[in-house]
């Protein structure tokens, strides 16, 4: 299963806004810089993060986004289930001839079926305070090498 650079992206700019002082604004230029992604399409990713709650955004000249939840309440696997548009790991049904492709073996679509169900389990088991205190943790670690 691959998941969508939208997807991806959203959780960057839920680490970056998840990483700031509290009440501190990111603007989409700034996030955009830093990892390189265009702003019109950030654009849409804050929209929609917007639009689920997640983060607001503060108009005007000193505006920006940042967390409305906090980042304890944030699970990354309904992030991913309300970022992603479709979670089916094998096209079962043959649009050329109105077939079904995998119909016979019922084994390999349950199969595939509880593969997605463990992946979405792991993934529910975090939430966005884990994948800061991780950032965190590496963000540490090279402040010590500099040191040494």
């Amino acid at each position: 299963m691959r998941l969508k650079k939208y997807t991806d992206y959203a959780l960057r700019v839920l680490i970056y806004t998840g990483s700031l002082n509290k009440g501190e604004l990111a603007s989409i230029k700034e996030i955009s810089t830093v990892f390189n992604i265009s702003q019109n399409h950030l654009s849409k990713i804050v929209y929609q993060l917007g639009k689920l709650g997640i983060i607001e955004t503060v108009r005007g000249r000193n505006g920006g986004i940042r967390l409305r939840k906090a980042p304890e309440s944030i699970n990354i696997g309904e992030v991913i289930r309300d970022m992603e548009e479709d979670f089916t790991l094998i096209d079962d049904f043959d649009e050329n001839t109105s077939e079904h492709v995998i119909m016979p073996s019922y084994q390999l679509r349950n199969a595939l079926d509880q593969a997605l169900l463990s992946f979405f389990t792991e993934l529910d088991r975090y939430t966005l305070e884990d994948l800061l205190a991780e950032e965190l943790a590496k963000l540490q670690g090279q402040d010590l090498n500099e040191m040494a």
